[in-house]
Parts: C-alpha cells; structure tokens; sequence
C-alpha cells in the first residue's frame, strides 16, 4: 500500500484553479445585497417606522413591541423575497465560536395548515437551550435557560438561506454569557466619557464612536495534507514538523506575488463579503511561507466584531470549494511566524473628527494630544488586564517568539512623539524644526508643535500608535476580538473619567481651562512615560528594561488571566457598568477551562502520533537497517557506512526510547492534573508539567524524521505544508 503522505502529495499537486466569478465587474452593484441595513430597511418600512428605526440604533434606545412587529414583518418579506426559509438569533457565547439554531418562517395553523409568519416576538428575543454552553458557575444544568436579545445597531444578514440576526446572549438571571453584551456596554461607557471630555473642545459633539480595523492573518493548507495531519485537525497546529531547508529566512514571500490559486480563493470570498457588506479592502502575502492577510476599512467597533467573526466563517467556507483548509491558530508552524489580528483603534465623533489625528489648528492639537495622553495613560494603569484580554493556549505559543509582540505589554509612540511628550514634560515651551514630515503648532504656550508621522517604525511591540489610530498588535490570529476591545475601551473610559475630574477641580480652583488641560496632560506624561518603549521587542535586553521599570513578563496564560480577577480589574469593570464580580469570575473560570482542554487535546494527539504513527515506523526503518548492517556483515563488509548505519540503528533506539518515556510521564502528569479540583492549579499543573514535556517529545520525533527513510514517513512534512500551492 502507498504512503498515504505521497497520495496526499500528488493529489495537492494536481489541483486545477476554479473559476470565480463575480455578480458584477463594479463591487458597488452587489455589495451588501444580502444585508437587512439601511437601503433595505428604507425600502421595506414606512417613512415613519423607518425613521424611528434609525433614531434607535443611533442612540441605542429600546425599539418597543409595535415597532418591533413592524420590523420582523419587513425582515421576513425581504428575506423570503431572497429564499430564505429560515431565521436565526446569531450570537457569541464564550466557547470562542459563533452559534445560532434555526427556525422555520412559518407557524402551523389549528387546521394542520402553515402559515409563513415572524413576530416582533421572536425578533427580539429567544430562548435556546444553553445548558451547554460555558457560564463558569453562572447557571446550572437545570437552570438551563438562557436568553438570546436582538442588537438593532448590528444589521441582520443571510448566510446559506437563513437569516441570520446579531444578538446578546444572556443568562436567566441577566449576566452576560458571551463577548457582545460587555462589548456594548463598553462602548457606552467609553462613548459618554469621551463626549464629556470633547466638551472641552467642542460642544456640537455629542456622540463618540469606538472604530477598529482588525487585520486577519492566515495560513492555507491543501485540504488532503491537511486531512494527512491529525495534529491539525484536532488543534489547528502541528505539534510535530521538523523545519524545511527553506523558510522564511529568504524573506521572499511577503507581499510577493500571490499564487494563483490563492488569489482565486482570496477573490471568491472577498465576493461573498461583499454582499455581506464587509469591506474587506486589502490582501496580500504575508511573512511566512503559505501565510496571508486581510484587512477591512475602518467600522464601528461592534459591527467590526461581528463582520471579523463572519470573514472567518466564510473564509472557511469558501476554503473548502477551493480544496484549501483555512488555518487562523495563532502558531500552526514552528520556527516560522504565527498569525496575529492586529486590532487598528480609534475614536471617532459624529461631527467627523478622528480623536487620534493630528491637526493643523491649535485648538484641536490640544484636543488630539489630550486623548493621545489619556490613552498612554490608560494602557499604563491597566497594562495587566490588557495582557490578560489576550491570554490563550493558541497566543501563548505565539507572543514573544522572535516574530509576535512580547508578553510584556509596552506602548510605540514613534520618535516624533516621544519626543514632544518628553518636551512638553520637561519645559511645556519648546519648539521643534520642521523636518521631512509636517508640523502643526497648537499656538498655546505650554504645548510644543506635534509632528505628524503616520508610519508604524517598530512591528515589535504589543500597542503602537500609527499616526492617526493606536494598533494592539498582541491579540491572536483565532481570537473574538471582542475581548480585548471590551477592556481596551472601558479602561480609556474609566481614564477619561479620571481626566475630567482632575482638569475640572483645576478649573474651580481658578486656573484657565487649557491651562488646566495641559497640567493634567504633564502629570499623565510623568507617571505614565515607563510604558514607552521605541527599540526592539523581541530583545533579551528589553526583558531586563522592563523588569527594571516595574513591567510585567508573564508568558504563561493561567497566571496572566489571574489579572481578570484582581481587585482592581473588578471595580474597572463595575464602575463603568461593563461586567459584574459574578460575570467576571465566571469568564476567569471559563478562559482556564478552555485552557486547560486545549493543552490536554494537544497533548493527547502528541500521545497517539507518537505511540501509533512515529514509534511504530521508527522501529519498521529501524529494523531495515538491522537487516542491512547483518547481511552486511554476513558477506564481510565492513566500513564506515556500516559503522554509520549501526549509529544511526543506535540513534532511533535513544529516541524512541525516550519517548515512550516521556509520553507516559506526560499522560501521568495529565492524570495528576486532572485530579486537581481547583480549576486555576490545574491549569497551572498544565502549564507546568503537561505541556512542559511538549518541547522534549517533539524534538525528537523532528529528529527522527530525519532519520528516518522519507519514503516511510508517515505526516505530510512541513515543506509540503507550506510550499505547495
């Protein structure tokens, strides 16, 4: 029988490129055609309800049961005008997934007859079974009840003939089950705060609006090597793979030109984005060999949330038209680059102005530099719940390892900036020379000229500014970026807050309000400067900087989720009405879990490949070369080939030896784990013991690899993963 690696190989290798089509050459004929938003609501709704309608997702007021009627009635028409015969609440509970259960557009009638209906009613809420989702100790099995709540400013959209519409998801009692409620309470808190500090500047603001661009990096994969790998099929990374001759040490993939078949699948759900009304704007190769990216304009944070977790979705539908596996885990390779989801951040108001972009008048530089401060000083107070927003199994391969931000959370200001922060700290009256970039003087004696400079110089750190948006560049490739959304905008609320008070009890006091302004801004400057850092990430040296100036490493994910649970993360989160202690304790116990079962499946699949895949043909090659070193020695030749081979007979025992060793160690460590009833020990455990026999046993399966014929290797090899098209 042949190797089935080779069968995977040869059929990887004669895929032919499927044509795709789009409904239309211009994007704008087609794009959200399959979106319920503003164009369909206007067409489908009388004047009137459509008018309220927009009231209410503009300023988040409650849509009542009338209206409601109105609008499922409208959503429905629209809907099964498309084929659509099903509906869905669409929601995201903390599994990291979305999740939706469909119902039929039609009641049965008391004459056995159906009749197509959909209520307000069912609309706005439901109750799915939740009995299985994660709640950390909110809900028992028999208090299954969970609710599912319609989020009007999110547009229902179909996908597969349903009608999927965003929701809550929220327990009997009205915790918070999944990421989008604290989500949207976080963009209140950060919206009303924000408004109240734009006060200061401009009075016709009256709404502050949280924007994020997330970047999505990928790997694609053929599916039949990928269907030859276990390891990825259970845990979306391969445990065992000894690196190629050829990687990305070249540095001739990225932004190289795109495959084609890539390029055809990039094009296929680009299109299928489009009518979903997600502006998916740029694509491209990316560092590592077989790895991409994409990226989206600029949207409100929570529609952004959700149109991130839909282009995953349909990237994976679409990956398979195309016999091509879609790869998001933060580390699917070893020794080259993992993927991230840079979440691109800015605050915006309805009167236009970017809150984080420079400006040419002196009054709006002191605003831009006032909220440019505030989120300095907001990243510095709260650093650990920042590092803690994204802790998981996937990142924790990831962050620090020479291609991905360190676990040690700094802020890139770029050099410009620093120093105007630095001058404004030391003398408050300084001017700089005009340079290759633009200046603006801000005309006020305490503030020195700000230098625009609108490019990203260091793709080491965790948080850098670029010019008109701050980038959180640490949270993970498969990440809901929900999560770190919901902390970033609630501590630069909290900040905020902080900020008006002490710049108003300047004011009483008699100072003049820029006087009062600039003051405040040099106290944050001063207490928050450690957290700057402008040279290289990855360093050893930084480690020792930043230990120097009180910043945290913590790399392992149990104990950086423990920053969820301390004091002062609660009382953040309760003051602005984001989460509860219960809440909060609760996704601290379900984020270990979900630890916890990734490091134990992972270890599992190490277990099985290495006792039912690698041992057994370690041993098969192994007893070839036996046979050759006797029939060698039978006729009388000896040497130095046969001395090499006796080696290397020598070799595969030492490893083979060696793991069976350690995989039964690592199982007993796992037991000893499991036995652990408190959750954060036994993640702890996990981390220690469990996964710390994860580097030992893959060093040598990848060195048995190489010892062993490749003709009998049984996992497609990283070459193949990752260099065939």
């Amino acid at each position: 029988m042949a190797n089935l690696r080779f069968k995977a190989v040869d059929q990887a290798q004669s895929r032919i490129t499927p044509e795709v089509t789009a409904p239309s050459v211009k994007v704008s004929d087609y794009y959200g055609c399959n979106v319920f938003g503003m164009d369909a609501m206007r067409q489908h709704l009388s004047a009137e309800a459509f008018k309220k309608v927009s009231y209410a997702i503009k300023t988040g007021s409650k849509i009542d049961e009338d209206l409601a009627d109105v609008v499922a009635s409208a959503m429905k028409t629209w809907a099964m005008s498309k084929g659509v015969t099903h509906y869905t609440h669409w929601f995201q509970p903390l599994t990291g997934s979305t999740a939706e259960k469909h119902d039929a557009f039609f009641d049965v009638q008391s004459d056995g007859s159906v009749l197509e209906k959909f209520k307000g009613s069912a609309l706005v809420q439901q109750e799915p079974d939740a009995s299985s989702f994660p709640n950390g100790g909110i809900r028992s099995t028999f208090e299954a009840r969970g609710y599912t709540a319609w989020d009007p400013t999110s547009p229902a959209f179909i996908v597969d003939q349903t009608l999927c519409i965003p929701t809550v998801f929220v327990s009997y009692t009205g915790e918070a089950l999944d990421y989008k409620a604290p989500l949207l309470k976080a963009l209140a808190a950060v919206d009303k705060a924000a408004v109240d500090v734009c006060q200061y500047f401009d009075r016709d603001v009256t709404r502050v609006v949280a924007t994020l661009g997330p970047e999505q990096e990928y790997f694609l994969v053929d599916r039949a090597l990928y269907m030859n790998r276990p390891d990825l099929i259970m845990t979306g990374r391969t445990v065992f793979g000894h690196s190629p001759a050829k990687g990305q040490q070249l540095e001739d993939h990225y932004f190289g030109t795109i495959p084609q078949r890539v390029e055809a699948y990039m094009r296929d759900f680009e299109i299928e984005c489009y009518k979903l009304g997600i502006p998916v704007r740029t694509r491209h190769n990316e560092v590592a060999p077989g790895q991409f990216e994409c990226a989206p304009t600029f949207e409100e944070v929570n529609l952004a949330v959700d149109h991130n977790l839909l282009v995953m979705d349909i990237m994976d539908k679409v990956a398979d038209k195309h016999n091509f596996k879609v790869l998001f885990h933060e580390k699917p390779f070893a020794g080259i680059n993992g993927s991230g989801k840079h979440n691109n951040w800015s605050l915006g108001t309805n009167t236009g102005v970017n809150l984080l972009g420079p400006s040419s008048r002196p009054k709006e530089n002191l605003r831009f530099l006032t909220f440019f401060v505030n989120v300095v000083k907001a990243v510095y107070d709260y650093s650990d719940l920042l590092r803690a927003s994204i802790g998981s199994s996937g990142n924790e391969h990831r962050l620090g390892a020479n291609e991905a931000p360190p676990a040690i959370v700094s802020i890139f200001i770029g050099s410009q900036m620093a120093s105007v922060l630095d001058e404004l700290d030391k003398k408050g009256n300084v001017k700089l020379d005009k340079g290759e970039n633009m200046y603006m003087k801000l005309g006020i004696d305490k503030i020195p000229p700000i230098l625009l400079d609108n490019t990203d110089r260091n793709r080491t750190s965790p948080f850098a500014f670029t010019g008109n948006k701050f980038e959180f560049r640490a949270v993970g490739g498969s990440a809901n970026c929900a999560n770190a959304m919901t902390v970033l905008n609630t501590i630069m609320a909290e900040t905020l807050i902080q900020f008006k008070k002490e710049v108003d009890a300047l004011i009483t006091k008699g100072e003049k309000k820029e006087v009062a302004i600039v003051n405040v801004l040099r106290k944050y400057i001063k207490a928050s400067k450690t957290i700057l850092f402008e040279g290289n990430g990855y360093s050893d040296e930084w480690k020792k900087e930043a230990e120097k100036r009180g910043l945290k490493n913590v790399a392992s994910t149990p104990e950086a989720l423990d920053f969820y649970v301390e004091k002062k993360a609660i009382q953040v989160f309760e003051k602005n009405n984001v989460m509860n202690e219960r809440e909060i304790h609760a996704r601290h116990e379900i984020m270990l879990e979900n630890y916890i079962k990734k490091i134990q499946i992972e270890s599992r699949v190490m277990g099985d490949l290495v006792l039912n895949h690698i041992v057994p043909t370690a041993v098969k090659y192994q007893n070839v070369l036996v046979g050759n070193v006797q029939g060698l020695k039978s006729v009388g030749i000896k040497g130095k080939y046969t001395e090499n081979t006796v080696a290397t007979i020598e070799k595969i025992a030492e490893y083979v030896d060696g793991l069976l060793a350690d995989v039964e160690e690592m199982t007993e460590a796992r037991k000893k784990a499991n036995n652990t009833e408190d959750v954060r020990e036994r993640a702890i455990l996990y981390n220690k013991e469990v996964k710390g026999f994860f580097d030992k046993i893959r060093y040598a399966v990848d060195k048995l690899e190489l010892l062993v014929d490749d003709e009998d290797w049984p996992l497609v090899k990283y070459r193949e993963l990752l260099l065939i098209k």
